[in-house]
């Protein structure tokens, strides 16, 4: 199970950190992505990070703002969120690749949570 948390209402240029708490699955073994989705829109890849070398990866319409994370011991993901835009709104999903390599190769996700709302607006 994925429960994404700390999602809600910001103005523009403010900062935001989601949470993914995972449970019944240990994150030591498994890349983890954030993921998007705004009203109308396809979802679309935020970030990921892998768990061999905790490589990170960003879309170009956040990198140099939002930050991936991992605590294995609390088995927590997190992305920080800074100088937010409103296009940033959408809700945000996390999600669990047990395969490994989905996020370079376009792959689905295999388990996903249930996604928190995010909204930029002054």
């Amino acid at each position: 199970q994925l429960v994404e948390s700390g999602g809600g209402l910001v103005q523009p240029g403010g900062s935001l950190r989601l949470s993914c708490a995972v449970s019944g699955l240990t994150l030591d073994y498994v890349d983890i992505g954030w993921f998007r989705q705004a009203p109308g829109k396809m979802r679309e890849g935020v970030s990921c990070i892998t768990y061999s070398d905790r490589r990170t990866y960003y879309s170009d319409s956040v990198k140099g703002r939002f930050t991936i994370s991992r605590d294995n011991a609390k088995n927590t993901v997190y992305l920080q969120m800074n100088n937010l835009k409103p296009e940033d709104t959408a809700i945000y999903y996390c999600a669990v690749d047990l395969v490994g390599n989905s996020w370079i190769l376009g792959r689905e996700f295999d388990y996903w949570g249930q996604g928190t709302q995010v909204t930029v607006s002054s």
